[in-house]
């Protein structure tokens, strides 16, 4: 039972990492989240190797 408890609690952090990491860098905040509850810690690289929004880009 404490491998189940430590299973969902790495999975919400991983939700939270990848929330942040898209937020910082522009990105698809909903979306990283979703990466983050079906991937755990796999979408956490993923999430630092996407491009960053450019905002000067028209």
């Amino acid at each position: 039972m404490p491998t189940a408890y430590a299973l969902v609690i790495l999975n919400i952090l991983s939700i939270v990492i990848c929330y942040q990491i898209a937020k910082s860098r522009g990105g698809s905040t909903r979306f990283w989240g979703w990466m983050g509850v079906l991937f755990g810690p796999f979408a956490i690289p993923f999430a630092f190797y996407c491009k960053p929004k450019n905002e000067n880009n028209k």
